[in-house]
């Protein structure tokens, strides 16, 4: 697929802090980095009285708390599902709640959310408070199936609310209407460790720690789960996003993680005193995601609230394994979706503008990692759908810069009403299902709707590049001052240089990832680059001696050695 390389303009950097070195100061100016935002401390973090419903919900916990209520918290089946509930229980029970336990729908069984289904689970358990965590903002019937057995219900979430809200007895979530709090990013793991601190204020006010000689706890210690969360579900690192993402990273180079996370980093070979957000996305996240794709996501939860590092290890390793059977369904499943757009992939013009792609035995658990890996590919909103029983086929949507899936799926709906059964989601990612009989029609209209809100030119990968980075910047000690100067993630890009490089060897390792040895324009310095999943019909390829390469400044460590080494995000031969 072609890139667009745009270069990002020269901005004002003279509102930041004379003491960053000038190319920091422009990299973050930028990225819109304000006077104040360069310093990331939990001091700064936004106050909590300004989200909505936070104070009338942790009142009415700490009420069931002090009752000694069963609480029971119902969980998403994925990483911020399983992160936010993991960070409830471990602060409830530090805050001396007698009575509480999880429960996390079976993706396969329930679906998504807190159905009514999952109500009468709820209620068999004997529950007499549900909190919702990274859900509930669109479960009005659940909501209301609880009420009626007479439970208290708290939502906490962070998803688009539709135009009706769930009548339950509070809603924390910063995107429902008329919530003040600044960060409409916030992960659901965010929202749950806000209400925690809200939880622990309340009881502080009742007298609660000192009558029960509980020693109030610091539920920093959490925040190294909250970044996971955060930064695994992909939400935009905005300021605050920021601040917790940070916290997190320096208890896990402290060496004062869970021992969940530390096995988890083991298992992935990343070493814990030199962790990067991009290790939490690429490394930590897919594993605890794997077992809410495959099987229960209750194993992700067990290891983030394992205290024994043996026992943490061994489920580590099992959700070691289903990831890497993740990996192998997910990669059969791509090679039948790209062979049923070869007859379009001749001519990039025809293929259509939205992409919908269904088969029948494909796994419900991975048509989420397999919309996105095709939208990566093409450039192209896709949605990837599998059976779901009763004749029904659920659908993963994942969109490109320009398209709102969310607000794509309502218009559809409100032109073709039936024809989608359900639908939520945000911006860039979202789920729908639809009756099996209704894919063609939805097909049809989902590319027409596609076509009617984009332009053609949205359809070219975009690559934005901080421009040519100074061959005198090409050093370990510009490589190390980026690295922390991040967390970079999600709408805060880690920089990208662009530049043209003579090819002076290339190699496969590995079976497709491209290992190159590169030397300056000018012939002043030779670096190493890898490029991963490369187009092997085009390489390796003798003839090619000089291109231009998009890339991040890298830090390579083999044997003890650190070198500066290139990470090739685009490869263009000249």
């Amino acid at each position: 697929m072609s890139h667009k390389i745009i270069r990002r303009a020269h901005v004002d950097d003279s509102h930041l802090p004379a003491n960053l070195p000038s190319l920091l100061k422009q990299l973050y100016a930028r990225r819109g980095v304000g006077q104040d935002e360069c310093e990331l401390v939990l001091a700064k973090l936004l106050r909590p009285n300004t989200m909505k419903g936070l104070d009338v919900g942790a009142r009415l916990i700490a009420d069931a708390i002090q009752a000694e209520q069963k609480l029971l918290i119902v969980g998403d089946f994925d990483a911020d599902g399983a992160t936010s509930t993991s960070v409830c229980m471990l602060a409830l029970k530090m805050m001396g709640a007698q009575h509480v336990d999880y429960l996390i729908p079976n993706r396969f069984d329930y679906g998504y959310g807190l159905s009514p289904e999952i109500v009468s689970v709820a209620r068999s358990k004997g529950a007499e408070v549900l909190i919702t965590v990274d859900n509930g903002i669109s479960s009005i019937a659940g909501v209301k199936a609880a009420k009626q057995c007479g439970m208290t219900v708290i939502v906490t979430d962070h998803h688009l609310p539709g135009s009706e809200l769930p009548k339950a007895d509070a809603i924390v979530n910063p995107n429902q209407p008329d919530c003040q709090f600044a960060s409409k990013s916030i992960a659901g793991v965010g929202v749950a460790f806000y209400l925690m601190t809200a939880i622990r204020a309340e009881l502080r006010q009742r007298n609660w720690y000192q009558q029960r000689s509980i020693i109030e706890p610091n539920l920093a210690e959490l925040l190294d789960i909250v970044a996971l969360g955060t930064v695994a579900d992909v939400v935009s690192l905005d300021p605050n996003n920021r601040i917790l993402v940070q916290a997190g990273l320096q208890r896990v180079r402290a060496g004062r993680c869970r021992p969940g996370i530390t096995a988890l980093l083991e298992v992935a070979k990343r070493d814990p005193s030199k962790i990067v957000a991009a290790d939490f996305g690429f490394a930590v996240g897919p594993r605890l995601n794997a077992a809410g794709r495959l099987d229960e996501m209750a194993l992700g939860v067990e290891t983030l609230l394992c205290d024994d590092i043996l026992r943490a290890r061994r489920m580590a390793h099992e959700l070691d394994a289903l990831n890497q059977d993740r990996r192998d369904i997910e990669a059969g499943m791509q090679q039948e979706a790209l062979k049923s757009l070869q007859s379009f992939n001749l001519d990039e013009a025809s293929l259509p503008w939205g992409v919908a792609l269904f088969q029948p035995d494909w796994h419900q658990g991975v048509i989420g990692i397999l919309a996105s890996r095709i939208k990566d590919r093409y450039h192209r909103p896709v949605i990837a759908f599998a059976d779901a029983g009763n004749g029904e086929i659920k659908g993963s949507a994942r969109s490109i810069k320009g398209l709102h899936m969310r607000d794509l799926l309502e218009r559809i709906n409100s032109q073709h009403p039936g024809m989608i059964i359900k639908f939520g989601g945000h911006a860039m990612a979202a789920g729908l299902s639809l009756k099996a009989d209704a894919f063609e029609l939805f097909k049809q209209a989902y590319d027409d709707a596609v076509k009617e809100v984009l332009n053609y030119e949205q359809l070219t990968g975009e690559l934005l590049s901080d421009g040519e980075l100074p061959v005198d910047d090409m050093t370990l000690d510009t490589a190390f001052m980026l690295r922390n100067a991040g967390p970079w993630g999600q709408s805060f890009e880690e920089p990208l240089f662009d530049g043209f490089f003579n090819v002076i060897q290339q190699r496969i390792v590995g079976e497709k990832h491209l290992k190159l040895l590169l030397e300056t324009e000018c012939g002043k310095i030779m670096l190493d680059g890898i490029a991963f999943n490369i187009d092997l019909q085009t390489w390796p390829d003798a003839t090619i001696k000089h291109a231009r390469v998009v890339y991040k400044l890298d830090v390579n460590e083999f044997r003890g050695n650190q070198t500066v080494q290139l990470m090739v995000e685009h490869i263009e031969p000249m």
